[in-house]
């Protein structure tokens, strides 16, 4: 047993380093209260407005300048490491430094998908970041990561950006070092809480639901999403209790954020009217970055101050006699909001260990939910009421509700990358959809955010490339490498950045686990998924794909080429030949898709209580009882 049931931190943490990094500047408790509620504050002298979304923020563009200067020498380095035949990438990146709109755009996109997501993606993350132990050596796309603008995340990917992002953008391997307290510690499910024994599970519940009470008590709607959003910060942020008073706008308020030494963190959640069954393919995505929340969608189009969330706006505004309020935003009721599909997690909380009394205190504490609610996150007093009335479909009503970002089928954060006003150029998308009957990606993802922004009601000037039909991702193997899409230009209908498509599969070990049921997880499992990731986002360190460096490369200088309009390299046409979609559909019903290792398979305890994976040929894994992580 730990010797701390709440995820207390260290009171001396290592200073950042190549794979160590202080865990205790993270993010800030700014909720006036100290603690899970909102509380009121003196207004802000300037007058609170909503503005409308014809651009980005003010202070958005204030901090772009800084980081993508930012990113020159980052970007360099790494290009200077992928080593493109014939072409010198170092003294392209300074030729045209003095130009950053010249230069690559990037973002990172991570799919929903639970703690699948959370880990694999972290895998790919990993991958990515130069602080990663040798992830700057031969084969590794170490520096990606240090070179780009914005990380987006929904569902389980929400959990992933939220954790790097509130615990001082930790790397994942120091996230997967960090042994005091509860941060990535999946060994308890989240209905036992962070520690074992009946008086730390008591404890825990008693802190979930005195906080959620506190907000109640505050005067604000609670719903079932408020215990999920606290239960997932006692994993995810290392904090007393989860960091109650930790809110996603404290983000903005961090020295390397506001200094624009690290990305531009966003997760998304989508619109749900109370009551409404199926959520439409033009329902209204809202976006939480640290800065505001709302939408670029027509129908919206607008974004309210995210520190002030929870005041009540009315027409654009703040009436002379309203109130401001601050610490709606709690950095796990956001994660929880973009992951509210799994709120049905607590409601099999009668098939569980938990005691009898608490049971009934979650019982009381919902209250009449209904059971087509249980997935809605409640944004009361709605911001938008009164605001763009004649296309808002909230406009007049004082309720907001929010559902998980993955409930339009849209399972990958594009919308607001490929916002033309971010002007970004290429996309890194770690897809751990769970799309076929075992839990693997199809890309069905692209399909849904390529068909909607052909839909004139919601698309809004947003492009994105043409993507084939889910049966030709499998018939083609596109699900199981990565691919480009979008790589003419020219044959767009709009701007719309290159993406690079990454799929989850088995190269090492089946990290097919089941978003309902794998709930918990030996540390020798999560590393395994997370082990997993880095070699689907590297192709095996390049043993698999050795021109896969090289490639990642050229993606990502894809765009710019086209700005500077410098003669492609060679090494680069070939990788576009080679990794592109070329357009050719083959539509048959495939065969079920059951894919087998793409290496030699990890060999793993296999104890982690509650672990299923989906039926594969490789389904008999290489398990052995009692054995120790080797390759």
């Amino acid at each position: 047993m730990r010797s701390k049931a709440f995820g207390h931190i260290r009171d001396n943490c290592a200073d950042s380093g190549q794979s160590s990094i202080d865990l205790i500047r993270r993010a800030f408790s700014d909720s006036p209260t100290g603690g899970y509620a909102p509380g009121q504050v003196d207004c802000p002298t300037d007058p609170l407005l909503i503005r409308e979304a014809s651009g980005l923020s003010e202070n958005e563009t204030q901090w772009l300048q800084k980081r993508r200067s930012n990113t020159v020498q980052p970007m360099q380095d790494f290009l200077g490491r992928m080593k493109i035949p014939n072409f010198d990438a170092i003294s392209y990146i300074k030729n045209h430094a003095s130009n950053v709109s010249m230069l690559p755009n990037v973002a990172l996109a991570f799919s929903g998908g639970g703690y699948r997501a959370l880990l694999s993606g972290g895998g790919a993350l990993k991958a990515f970041d130069s602080r990663t132990t040798n992830a700057t050596g031969a084969g590794q796309l170490g520096g990606l990561l240090q070179s780009t603008t914005y990380v987006a995340g929904l569902s389980g990917g929400s959990w992933l950006v939220g954790s790097m992002f509130l615990n001082n953008f930790s790397s994942i391997e120091a996230l997967q070092q960090e042994t005091q307290g509860s941060l990535w510690e999946f060994g308890n499910s989240i209905f036992q809480g962070p520690a074992s024994g009946v008086v730390d599970q008591t404890k825990y519940y008693s802190t979930l639901i005195d906080e959620v009470n506190s907000k109640k008590s505050a005067g604000f709607d609670t719903t079932l999403t408020d215990i999920w959003g606290r239960a997932l910060s006692f994993q995810l942020i290392n904090a007393t209790n989860g960091g109650p008073g930790i809110t996603w706008s404290s983000i903005a308020e961090t020295e390397d954020f506001a200094n624009g030494n690290i990305p531009f963190p966003i997760v998304i959640a989508d619109n749900r009217s109370p009551g409404q069954l199926v959520i439409p393919q033009n329902t209204t995505v809202f976006e939480f970055n640290p800065f505001e929340f709302g939408s670029f969608d027509p129908t919206t189009y607008g974004f309210v101050p995210l520190r002030f969330l929870g005041s009540n706006f009315t027409n654009g505004k703040i009436s002379p006699d309203g109130r401001c309020i601050r610490g709606f935003d709690n950095a796990g009721f956001v994660m929880g909001t973009s992951s509210s599909l799994f709120n049905t997690f607590f409601l099999q909380i009668n098939t569980t260990s938990i005691p009898d009394v608490f049971k009934t205190l979650l019982r009381n504490l919902l209250g009449d939910l209904s059971a087509n609610d249980e997935d809605i996150a409640d944004y009361t007093p709605n911001p938008f009421f009164g605001w763009n009335n004649a296309t808002n479909p909230n406009a007049a009503s004082t309720q907001l509700t929010l559902v998980d970002g993955g409930e339009d089928n849209e399972n990958l954060p594009f919308n607001p990358l490929i916002q033309p006003h971010r002007s970004v150029d290429v996309i890194f998308a770690v897809d751990s959809s769970a799309d076929t009957p075992q839990n693997w990606p199809n890309g069905s993802s692209l399909v849904q955010t390529y068909e909607r922004s052909l839909n004139s009601t919601i698309q809004n000037g947003t492009a994105f490339p043409s993507v084939p039909d889910t049966n030709t991702f499998i018939n083609l193997g596109l699900n199981t490498r990565p691919t480009f899409f979008g790589c003419n230009a020219s044959n767009m209908t709009g701007p719309t950045p290159l993406i690079v498509y990454i799929p989850n599969t088995p190269y090492i070990f089946q990290s097919n686990v089941s978003t309902e049921s794998a709930l918990k997880f030996t540390t020798t499992i999560r590393d395994a998924i997370v082990e997993n990731g880095y070699d689907v986002a590297t192709a095996g360190n390049a043993t698999v794909e050795k021109d896969w460096p090289v490639c990642a490369g050229c993606a990502m200088l894809s765009r710019s080429f086209d700005r500077t309009q410098i003669p492609v390299p060679d090494a680069c046409q070939q990788c576009y030949q080679k990794y592109c979609w070329n357009g050719t559909i083959d539509s048959r019903t495939p065969a079920p898709f059951l894919p087998n290792f793409v290496i030699a398979p990890l060999k793993v305890t296999s104890n982690a209580v509650n672990l299923k994976f989906g039926t594969s040929l490789s389904a008999i894994i290489a398990v052995v009882i009692g054995a120790t992580l080797v390759v």
